[in-house]
Parts: C-alpha cells; structure tokens; sequence
C-alpha cells in the first residue's frame, strides 16, 4: 500500500493523543476554558457518572444547531433521559433491529451489483455513504426523494463544533432541516404512518405528549446519529483492512471473525473521537479540581488507544480480547443505536469481502479526512478489486 499516515496527517490523532495521555492527561484549555480528558479511567468516568457531568448543553447556547438539539437524547439528563430513551427503545432492540436483517443485506447487495464488475470505486459514496441513510429514513418514513438533503443537513451538523461560531451556511441548513421536519411532523399529526415519527407523535410521558422541541431533538439526533455513525464504521473498518491484507484474507477464509473484526475497527478509528459534557458540581478529574459548570470534552479516540487498558493498541488486532473499547459511549448515554450499527456494518462489510476479491486502496489514493473534530471518517475511499 502507498498510503502512509504520518504524525500530523488528520487522519492519525493518535500520537498526540499519546503525548496528551503522557503529558497532561486532563488538560486546561485557557483560551476556551474547556477541560479535555484523555486517560481511559477518566474518560469513564466522564461518560458514566451523570450526577457529576452532566449532558446538558450550555445554558443559552445561541447557535441553532445549540437549540435544535437542546433537548435531544444526548442533551437531558434523568429523570426525563430516561423517560425520553424509553419511547425509542423498542425501535432498537436487538429483535426489532434483526427484522431489518433482510432488507440491509438487499440494499447492500442491490449497491454493490452496480460497481462489482467495474473493478474500481469510491466505497463510501457507492455503498458506506448510501446504505444507512436509506436505512434510517425508511424507519422514519422519509420519502425516498429527500434522502440526498438528509445525508447533507448531516454532513454540515457534523462539521460544527460545540465551541465554533457558525457560519451562515450552517444556519441556513439548520433552518431548512428544522423547516422540513416540523412539516413532517405536521404531516403525520394528521396521518400518521407506521416509522418512528408517528410512533413518538403518539407516544406520552406521564400522561403528556412529547413538546415541539423534543420531537425536533429527536429527529435531528436520529437523522445524525442514524447514519454518520455507520457510514464511518464502513469506511474505516475498510480502509483498516486493507492497511493490513493478511486480515482481509482471514476474514474471507473465516466470516465469522467479522464481529469482532468490527469491535476492533469501533476501538482503534473510533467514528465518534469526542463527546462533551459540563460539570454539574465542583469535581476532580486526575487529582485536578474542576469548578461546576466546566466545560469538559471526554476523547473517546485516546481513551481507546490508552496503553493502560489494551496491550500494543497501535496495532490492529481483529481477534483482540478482551476489548472494552467506549466507541458507543458509557453508561445511560450508551449509543442506542448500536446494535444496528453493529448489523449494517457486518452485512455490508460481509458483502464487501465476499463479493469484491483481491480489495485493496486504489494505487495513488489521497484519503482526506472528513471535516470535523468529533467525527472520525473519510470523504471517500477509492479501492480496486479483481473484477470478473
């Protein structure tokens, strides 16, 4: 392979995160005032223990995509966290997700007749990018035409971070996403179907319907969460197979090695590097005391490269055990999604392996990173196989 990630590539964080890990484990930041945490222990910790951080998003955070998701799963805490999360549980327990099963094995293979004879392609764009947004918008019952705006409204959310002013094409974008929801809404009020929306429209809390605001939250986090998260577990389990070609070639001889392949992938290019939360009361982290309402930035990707908890983490071991990675989060934060994540990423990856021999980086290949500090992925990832 031709392709090397030198120290300062964005797309290999990791030596810094290992001079961070070293240097300053939980690190001030004057000029921003966040706190950023790097040691497995402590990046627990931050995702574990609610009491003390918490999910809220900064009181008046002015920026849209502030309020669009301000009272979202991912920004309450208990008790309405958990009375929130119990309305889509049953979306995504692991029964509900394996009834999908048949419909991501036809999608994948229906994305992969188009390319397979063609010998050279873009995977993320001809199946990684496609195969969750169509998935995620059939269960909400986005109709098929608006699928290209959803992936794009996600695209742009991804690349804002907490701290960074937006700029005016992100406002846009998060006003037409928040236009086009609140008329989906409108629509399944008065016809309602069978897709999560109309589910969470009729659902009730303690005899009240959810509020305009957490409808909004929830569409929003299910349209981000529901498809970049798998489209970048696609594209970095590929571009990690292929950095190695003995594990392709076990993987065909033995598929059933592709989960734990997968754990492995979700450890070492973690799709989400970072999450936030803000300290609820005066706290320590690593002996250095933290005043209430700090912001604290907990990296997911370091922690799952500490030295402390996996042997030799540099290296991609795909029969890795055990593997406590955090990829899905910790705790009531714990990704709820992950079990369809797992399932797409299996059944798209197995017809990868199985239907495209001899895969590897296309010759020449410049991989660029996707332009976001919390999402690790890339915006494409050109690969060759022996076409028949």
């Amino acid at each position: 392979m031709d392709f090397v990630l030198d120290d300062e590539h964005p797309l290999n964080p990791f030596p810094h995160y290992e001079r961070m890990r070293e240097s300053a484990p939980v690190f001030h930041d004057e000029q921003s005032g966040s706190w950023h945490v790097f040691g497995y222990e402590d990046v627990q910790r931050v995702l574990t223990e609610h009491a003390a951080f918490s999910s809220k998003m900064v009181p008046d955070d002015p920026s849209e995509t502030g309020q669009l998701f301000a009272a979202s799963l991912i920004s309450t805490d208990p008790p309405r966290h958990r009375q929130l999360r119990s309305l889509v549980t049953q979306a995504f327990t692991p029964k509900a997700v394996d009834a999908l099963a048949p419909r991501i094995s036809a999608l994948a293979d229906e994305m992969l007749d188009v390319i397979v004879s063609t010998g050279r392609a873009d995977l993320i764009e001809a199946l990684a990018y496609p195969l969750p947004v169509i998935v995620i918008a059939e269960l909400m019952g986005i109709p098929a035409e608006d699928r290209n705006r959803f992936k794009q409204w996600s695209d742009v959310i991804v690349s804002q971070t907490r701290t960074g002013a937006e700029n005016v094409d992100h406002r846009a974008t998060n006003r037409e996403m928040t236009e086009y929801f609140l008329a989906m809404i409108e629509q399944r009020r008065s016809r309602p179907g069978n897709d999560l929306i109309s589910s969470l429209l009729a659902a009730e809390i303690e005899g009240q319907k959810l509020s305009v605001a957490e409808l909004l939250g929830f569409c929003s986090l299910l349209l981000v969460a529901g498809n970049e998260t798998t489209t970048n577990l696609i594209g970095n389990a590929v571009l990690s197979f292929t950095e190695a070609p003995e594990t392709i070639e076990r993987l065909a001889a033995d598929p059933s090695l592709l989960p734990q392949a997968i754990e492995e992938v979700l450890r070492y290019r973690s799709p989400v590097q970072s999450m936030y939360r803000v300290t609820a009361t005066d706290t320590t982290l690593g002996s250095r005391p933290i005043p209430a309402g700090s912001p604290v930035v907990a990296w997911i990707g370091s922690a799952n490269r500490d030295e402390r908890q996996f042997e030799r983490p540099e290296r991609f071991d795909i029969q890795r055990s055990p593997n406590r990675h955090l990829a899905f989060g910790q705790g009531i934060h714990f990704c709820l999604g992950a079990p369809l994540a797992r399932l797409e990423a299996r059944i798209a990856l197995g017809a990868v392996l199985s239907r495209l021999p001899g895969l590897t980086l296309a010759a020449g290949s410049r991989l660029e990173r996707m332009e976001s500090t919390i999402i690790y992925g890339l915006k494409e990832i050109p690969v060759s196989w022996q076409a028949a």
